[in-house]
């Protein structure tokens, strides 16, 4: 079954195209790499997954459930869908643990705040900070942490989406938008080791990356957009080399 079946979506700004007669599929439990040129449509693609913002036509179908075109972000992390984003959303006068618990008990902010939380929260919330290696700063305030560590606490949201109540073991998709972008080589190697063990879950793993290298190392397929339509898709190693993509992307 795959995790994502697009077939002819489309979705203009003002006139202007964004996605164009876009035919795509996401397989289950494999890393997909988008990569292409500014204003090709990658991180509209993405909002559009993850509900966001609405797609104009076309179809989506997520684990072969259609998605509505004006469905909201948490009807869509009810479809198993949660995310990243390329600027770092985060609650910033929460602490890095209490950013978490929000997210893992889908309560407002003051709920998160000033509710007694279970014991089991409060594991899951410690095994996801321990996994991206900030249990350390769980008292700290969120605008405190350093870019790197604010993209980590980011991924620790989204990974505590599989714990979350109501909703966690629906969690089937994660989409990554830029997350090595302006990172050291040691936190680039902790969200690297992160994806990979996402796959070796099970999990389906959608990434926007401009690191070739990086894509080269993580992704089983690749797909190339240009004007939001389709330029090439297949293995990185088939799609890096062709030369319509190497003219569109790489600029030579």
């Amino acid at each position: 079954m795959d995790a994502i079946q697009i077939k002819e979506l489309n979705k203009h700004f003002n006139g202007v195209a964004a996605i164009d007669n876009l035919s795509v599929v996401f397989e289950q439990g494999k890393i997909t790499g988008i990569v292409g040129p500014n204003g090709s449509g990658k991180t509209t693609l993405t909002n559009v997954l993850s509900g966001m913002i609405a797609f104009d036509s076309g179809t989506i179908a997520i684990r072969e459930k259609q998605r509505q075109k004006k469905e909201t972000a948490s009807s869509t992390a009810r479809c198993g869908i949660t995310r990243t984003f390329q600027e770092v959303r985060l609650f910033e006068q929460l602490t890095v643990l209490d950013n978490i618990l929000v997210v893992l008990t889908e309560r407002s902010v003051g709920g998160s705040l000033f509710e007694r939380h279970s014991e089991g929260h409060d594991k899951k919330a410690q095994a996801v900070l321990v996994r991206v290696g900030l249990w350390e700063k769980r008292n700290q305030l969120a605008h405190n942490l350093s870019y790197g560590q604010r993209k980590l606490l980011e991924i620790a949201r989204a990974l505590a989406m599989t714990h979350a109540d109501g909703i966690g073991k629906g969690i089937n998709t994660f989409l990554f938008d830029e997350p090595f972008a302006g990172l050291f080589p040691e936190m680039i190697k902790t969200i690297t080791s992160i994806i990979k063990e996402l796959k070796r879950e099970g999990k389906t793993v959608i990434v926007i990356e401009h690191n070739m290298q990086l894509i080269r190392e993580l992704c089983d397929h690749l797909i190339v957009l240009d004007s939001g339509k389709l330029l090439a898709q297949g293995t990185p190693e088939e799609v890096l080399e062709r030369r319509e993509v190497i003219e569109a992307y790489l600029g030579e």
